[in-house]
């Protein structure tokens, strides 16, 4: 219900009446009825009204502006005080007409007509009934028309129905009074005295905050119980607008008032900690605005930064966010913008420390001194993306520290085995609660420059889960075109990261994603050999173990041949890992001996070495004999390194059925029917009856069953193992191979080559045959490695035959 009507009824009723006159009484039932008794006038003058609609039964006080509205007032009420009361379809419209006037209004008598101060004209009209405009009479000086009557259907004394509406509006009514507090609560006895139900619905409806428009569409409604019913409708909406702005004031009232306790507790504690000598909170942003001074960054972050800074100085300590964003600030004060260590370019000296801390490792070493030469040459070159590959221990990850060392730059290692959350990498948003930044931006806070060199270990050990792909996130990490400007999402910044030196390490390409590989340079760090270990050893991982257990040199010594015994007979690996443990228990035999002061041999010999570490475990790794038709020795590549295997091949008879056994993959038993199948449709190349085939069941199986094996490189060697068990002849003593065959058998190149040639040394292998093609990966490995060995490079599956078979019969030959 409208705020503004009550107040012009309470000002009417009371204060607009001179004191002598009696207050307008509400309409009583026999009020009702004698004015719906009396009869219309045939004419009227008709009053239209801007912004109210008058209803039957209602007091309404008016404001008379318009020249021919005064006429009209003074007229009628010096005549029968009786007049037409139209609204206007358009308040705006200043000299209404037909065409602007709704033509169903109600009559009005003129109760008072007081002159008010400002000079306008009030007039007090009380509804009578309603009527409609038939033609209109005169326009001038005021609208005059003929009107006739409109009947109000009204619903019986007893309808329970009706009733029911009348009660619900009287108390929809009262409550509207009760929450608006613009209503004097004066307006609900008026409501409860209400006697007749016809002048309930008017002076409700009277009295809503609707439009203009609205209590017209009410007016017009001539069955009175749906008018009853329409009014309701409003008074509900009303009372739910009332209720919701009612709780909205609640809330808003109840949030300034906790806002103002905050700031008044925040203030008090303000003042406990200057008395106190603590740092408020200005001191805070004043150490902040400082320190920025001092950074060397450009215009872009600067700007960001300090508008970074007003937010948090608007922000109420108190916050969850104050705090967020006081680490954000933070870390843009710690991280190295635009802060650069000097790279050192003396070549030599880094060619020193690179030999001094790694043996071998040659590629790795000339790659590092090139680029260095590069840099040196230009000085604004962007940092490769260098990824280093090979098993494990074979020095991926310290080489890192030497290089960094080499250079003069920070050294940071960031570990990604197993890391499966994209956020690790790109960081949280700021909006949710613990938001960090990616390990990226924390490893560069943490060097203290924007170039370090930055190890990423065990890159192909990335993982994907629900949280994201990490590895698709480190593609922009590693792109020299894009990393410049590497967005990471709590820094909401981009951060230049090209000049950073990114070396991955990694031990198999297999999984990287192909997209993250091709932004790298692969290099190859292959397994040692034996003699290399040995040097290792002595020259590093024997000093390290002493130094370890609180020993020196003078305590043990332990001689080449000892430690070229350890690495045959107790590791079998392409690194040193297992050998560094087997020294670390030779060592710490030696500390245990001078603990409990026990006589032991400073140098060790053969017999300490099985004392301390048992019986050698690793024999298998040897060549055995041939004596037995179809047992040939292969390479093989392996993730700890090249190793040797042996195929076996026996006849049987039967019907003709080739078995592969030896837990092998797809590819390795491809291999095995292609070679079986050539041998059959080149039979008579080899000497062979066409019927041995359907007689004999052939079983090829390759040991140590419980290892999965797979790749193409067994090809030549299967294929010699059949030629080898349907002649009987024997295989070359000391020989070994690796090769793919194709059915026509041509032999096709393989890739491991320099691990199965380490492989086959310690298997004392003296020859190997090999694809023709390998051969520029045997000129690649340094002379010493390849001594004692003799290669055979071959095209065609004939020269192997003819290389690895001799003409001798084995032992026991059976007769096919």
């Amino acid at each position: 219900m409208g705020d503004s009507k009550f107040s012009n009824f309470d000002n009417m009723s009371l204060q607009g009446i001179d004191e002598d006159s009696e207050l307008i009484p509400l309409l009583t039932a026999e009020d009702e009825e004698q004015m719906n008794s009396e009869l219309l006038p045939e004419t009227l003058p008709i009053l239209p009204l801007r912004n109210t609609v008058l209803f039957p039964g209602v007091v309404i006080p008016i404001t008379a502006g318009r020249d021919k509205s005064i006429k009209l007032i003074k007229d009628a009420n010096n005549g029968s005080k009786v007049i037409g009361v139209v609204s206007q379809k358009n308040e705006e419209t200043e000299n209404p007409d037909v065409k602007d006037i709704n033509t169903l209004g109600t009559v009005a008598r003129i109760l008072r007509v007081l002159q008010m101060p400002d000079g306008n004209t009030t007039v007090i009209i009380q509804g009578k009934k309603r009527f409609e405009v038939a033609e209109i009479l005169t326009k001038k000086p005021y609208m005059t028309a003929t009107v006739r009557e409109t009947e109000e259907m009204r619903p019986g004394k007893d309808s329970k129905e009706f009733l029911a509406i009348i009660e619900s509006i009287k108390d929809l009514a009262l409550n509207i009074i009760k929450n608006n507090p613009n209503i004097p609560s004066e307006a609900s006895f008026a409501i409860k005295n209400i006697q007749s139900n016809s002048f309930l619905i008017n002076f409700v409806s009277s009295n809503l905050n609707l439009d203009v428009k609205a209590k017209q569409e009410l007016l017009e409604i001539g069955d009175l119980q749906e008018r009853a019913l329409a009014t309701l409708k409003y008074m509900n909406v009303e009372m739910q607008k009332l209720e919701l702005k009612n709780d909205i004031q609640s809330k808003v009232r109840s949030d300034l008032d906790q806002q103002q306790r905050e700031y008044f507790l925040h203030q008090q504690m303000k003042t406990i900690q200057e008395e106190l000598g603590g740092v408020s909170y200005d001191d805070e942003l004043e150490e902040m605005r400082a320190k920025a001074k001092k950074k060397k960054w450009g215009k872009k972050v600067k700007e960001h930064f300090t508008k970074e800074l007003s937010k948090m100085q608007r922000m109420n300590p108190q916050v969850a966010e104050y705090s967020i964003q006081r680490n954000y600030l933070d870390l843009f004060l710690d991280l190295p913008w635009n802060e650069f260590s000097t790279d050192k370019f003396d070549l030599k000296r880094a060619q020193r420390i690179l030999d001094r801390d790694h043996y071998g490792l040659e590629d790795v070493k000339r790659r590092i001194i090139e680029y260095l030469a590069v840099l040196k040459l230009r000085n604004d070159m962007k940092s490769p993306i260098l990824c280093l590959y090979g098993p494990p221990g074979v020095g991926k990850t310290s080489l890192g520290k030497s290089v960094a060392e080499a250079l003069g730059r920070e050294y940071v290692r960031m570990s990604l085995g197993g890391l499966r959350d994209e956020a690790e990498i790109r960081g949280h948003r700021k909006t949710y609660i613990g938001a960090m930044p990616g390990r990226i931006i924390q490893s560069l806070k943490k060097a203290g420059t924007s170039n370090p060199v930055f190890i990423l270990d065990e890159i192909d050990k990335l993982s994907n889960s629900h949280q994201g792909d990490p590895s698709s996130a480190m593609l922009e990490v590693l792109d020299p075109e894009q990393n410049a400007e590497f967005h990471d999402n709590f820094l909401e910044m981009g951060y230049d990261l090209s000049k950073v030196m990114f070396i991955a390490t990694a031990n198999n390409l297999g999984t990287i994603q192909p997209a993250l590989r091709d932004r790298m340079e692969i290099i190859n760090v292959t397994g040692y050999t034996i003699e290399e270990k040995v040097e290792i050893a002595k020259k590093h991982l024997l000093p390290k173990q002493l130094t370890e257990h609180g020993l020196s040199s003078e305590h043990l010594k332990i001689a080449k041949p000892q430690l070229e015994k350890i690495v045959e007979g107790y590791t079998r690996e392409s690194g040193v890992r297992s050998l560094e443990k087997q020294i670390a228990k030779m060592v710490r035999y030696a500390a245990k001996s001078i603990a409990i002061e026990e006589e032991y041999n400073v140098k060790v010999t053969n017999e300490d070495v099985i004392e301390v570490l048992g019986a050698p475990r690793m024999e298998r790794d040897k060549y055995e004999n041939n004596q037995v038709a179809g047992v040939v020795t292969g390479l093989a590549w392996t993730s700890v390194g090249g190793d040797i295997l042996f195929i076996e091949s026996i006849l049987s008879k039967g019907k003709g059925t080739l078995s592969i056994t030896g837990n092998l993959g797809k590819v390795m038993k491809e291999s095995a029917t292609i070679a079986m199948e050539y041998i059959k449709s080149n039979a008579d190349r080899f000497d062979l009856n066409p019927e041995i085939f359907d007689k004999y069941n052939v079983h090829i199986h390759v040991p140590e069953g419980a290892t999965p094996k797979d790749g193409p490189s067994a090809g030549i060697t299967m294929l010699t193992s059949l030629v080898s068990l349907f002649t009987q002849r024997k295989v070359k003593k000391s020989l070994a191979m690796t090769g793919e065959i194709t059915l026509r058998g041509k032999v096709l190149p393989v890739g491991g080559i320099k691990e199965k040639i380490l492989a086959a040394k310690r298997a004392k292998i003296k020859e190997i045959i090999l694809c023709a093609d390998n051969e520029r990966d045997i000129k690649e490995i340094k002379e010493s490695y390849l001594k004692g060995l003799t290669f055979h490079y071959v095209k065609d599956m004939h020269e192997v035959v003819d290389l690895a078979l001799t003409s001798q019969k084995v032992k026991n030959a059976k007769k096919l």
